[in-house]
Formats: C-alpha cells, structure tokens, sequence
C-alpha cells in the first residue's frame, strides 16, 4: 500500500510539472492574459512567469509549508518544488555520510581532478527542506559553474531546535575540510538559501575563527536579522510565496528565545577577520531582501570582498524554480556562472540589480 500511494504521488507531482511546465512555456501574450496585469512594487516588475506561477498555487490551493504540523508542511513543500523543478543531467551523484550527517555529493561532466567543492545547504525554515527539495538547483549549478557540490541534510526543527542546525552545518563543513582530498577537493566554500544562507553564514564565520579553508560564501536571499522589521518586509510579506507568517513559525520553531543570538541575527554579530568573499544574492519580492542587502553592506565595511546581485523580478525560493520558466533558470546560471568566477578569485563587484 505504501508502494502505491508513493508511485501515485510521484504521478501527481509529475501532472502538476507538466502542466506548470506547458503554461509557463506558453506565448508571453498568452502568459499575460492569464496571470493578470503586470505587478509593479518598489519601481520593480514582478516577472511574468513568475506571476503566473504565483496565481496557478493560488488557483490549486495549494497551502503554505508554515500551515499544519511540521509533518504536513513538509510534504506541502514537497508538492510546490515538485511542480516547479526539473531533471537535469549531471556527471554523477551519490549519497554519503559527512561525519554524522547525511549529504549528497555532485559531480558535473566537466569536473577535473581535484576541482572546487561547494558545501551548501538548503532552505527551507529550518524546519522543512532535504536533500530532494533543492536537487534540482545543486545539479544545475555544479554543471553550470563546473564544481563540485556537497549538499547537506541537517536535523530539523521542532525536533531539533536551535541551534542544533547550525552544529550539524558546521560539523558537515568541518568533515568536508577534513576528507576534501577524498571529495576530489582542491578549493573549498559553502553556500545555502534562505535558512541554509543563514547557516551558511555562520559556518564562513566559524571557518574563519578556525582558520579553515573557505574560498567563498554563496548567500541566497539569506535570513540575517529576525528581529528587526525591514521595509521589504512590509511590502512583500504577504502574496510573493514567503509571507510574514512563515517567518514568524519558522523562528518559534527553531530558535524560541533566540532571535537575538548573532547566530541568528547575523546583522548583529562580530565579525571575525579572514573573513571569505561573499556572492549575496537577493530577489526583488523578497519580504528577506533587506535584511540580505544590509548583510552585504556590512561584509563590505567590513572590508570583505562582496558581490551582490538583486534579481529585481524574483521571489523568494526561485532557486526552487529551476525547471520552469525562463527567468528563475536564467538567475541560476547567472549564480553558477557568478559562482565559477568567485572560486577563481573573482568575487569583488559592484552591486548588480538584474531585472527578470
């Protein structure tokens, strides 16, 4: 019985991509007449595609990852990337313990011997999220930019609250530092989206203070300051995918108490010198995007070399998006081919706003 509802859900989940797949696939004038009219908000055009995949979750019904048990919100998330990602052709993968933490290590075609590794992990609250809700993205960047990629699969809140995420993210880096000679690791750096940009952060800091090796910080639309209100949060909180009520569970379940602890408020913690050059990527409907953008102004006073890039017609988890549209796919190659110019020493770069 187990069997069957499996294979249904993957049938389900098939018919939603496909359809996702063909309306966003559809002329833009066509695109138009279904999504509504154009959506402007902080002299920013919401992307078309974008928009209209907005309305299809809408029209299914599809409820909020944040709505329910944990249980229910992650399968609610299953089913939203499930209809927007794809499947995409890499050299190889495979599952592999990272000193207690399980991960999934991608190698691209072009990959040479040894090549870089990126150690990232993903979004999604601290409390939903795996190693399947961003498999898309991880085999697209890794073929993209040509490294490596070392995804990690850490404990989940309420289960594991704070700061339980963030030692298992640390630890995994740690492990990969370790055995980066057996991962075919010559160079070395972490990245993550959303929750996992704010884990991310935190290892670049501590892998700072250790003096371990870190070519680069890849921060996607990160969570840096839960305790400050941010002008994005309050034009973008509501209607753009993340609302300010899945801020607000996400928090409670993993860090009660916490908000003020610079592992979380990233905007408020010392930073420790050595400190690796940062790709912060921020999306335009974005209620996170301030709160990024502050972080990066930051990294930069502080003397690290920043690249920022604000994918103006983006919302926040297009990273999620990779196998529909046009616009999302187009900011993922512009990470990954961003991404294998920071591992060649190339991250410092005035400020960039792409329009999407």
């Amino acid at each position: 019985m187990h069997a069957m509802r499996s294979l249904l859900g993957h049938a389900w989940a098939r018919t939603e991509r496909l359809t996702v797949t063909r309306l966003l696939d559809l002329p833009p004038a066509v695109q138009r007449r279904l999504a509504g009219p154009p959506v402007v908000r902080d002299g920013q055009r919401l992307a078309l595609d974008v928009q209209l995949a907005l309305r299809l979750q809408r029209l299914a019904r599809m409820p909020g990852p944040h709505q329910g048990t944990p249980e229910r919100g992650r399968a609610a998330l299953r089913r939203i990337v499930g209809a927007t990602t794809g499947e995409h052709p890499i050299g190889s993968v495979r599952d592999l313990d990272a000193g207690g933490v399980p991960a999934r290590l991608y190698v691209p075609r072009s990959a040479g011997a040894p090549g870089p590794l990126l150690v990232w992990i993903h979004g999604g609250g601290f409390f939903c999220g795996d190693l399947e809700s961003h498999d898309g993205f991880c085999r697209l960047v890794a073929e993209r930019a040509g490294v490596r990629v070392l995804a990690v699969d850490y404990r989940l809140a309420p289960e594991h609250p704070f700061p339980v995420a963030h030692d298992d993210a640390l630890a995994a880096y740690r492990w990969a530092v370790e055995h980066r000679d057996d991962l075919g690791a010559a160079d070395i750096g972490v990245g993550g989206d959303s929750a996992g940009g704010n884990l991310a952060a935190y290892v670049a800091h501590e892998a700072a203070r250790a003096q371990w090796p870190c070519a680069v910080q890849l921060l996607v639309y990160p969570m840096t300051d839960p305790e400050h209100p941010t002008r994005s949060a309050e034009l973008f909180g509501e209607g753009f995918f993340l609302t300010t009520e899945f801020i607000d569970v996400a928090t409670e379940r993993y860090g009660p108490g916490h908000h003020s602890d610079p592992r979380l408020a990233l905007v408020a913690a010392e930073l420790p010198d050595g400190l690796a050059p940062a790709m912060v990527v921020t999306a335009g409907y974005d209620p996170l995007r301030d709160e990024g953008e502050t972080y990066a102004a930051q990294l930069r006073e502080a003397g690290v070399p920043v690249r920022l890039t604000r994918f103006e017609g983006l919302i926040h988890g297009f990273l999620n998006m990779d196998g529909v549209g046009v616009s999302a796919p187009a900011a993922i190659a512009r990470i990954g081919d961003d991404l294998a110019s920071a591992f060649a020493g190339a991250v410092a770069d005035p400020r960039a706003t792409v329009s999407a």
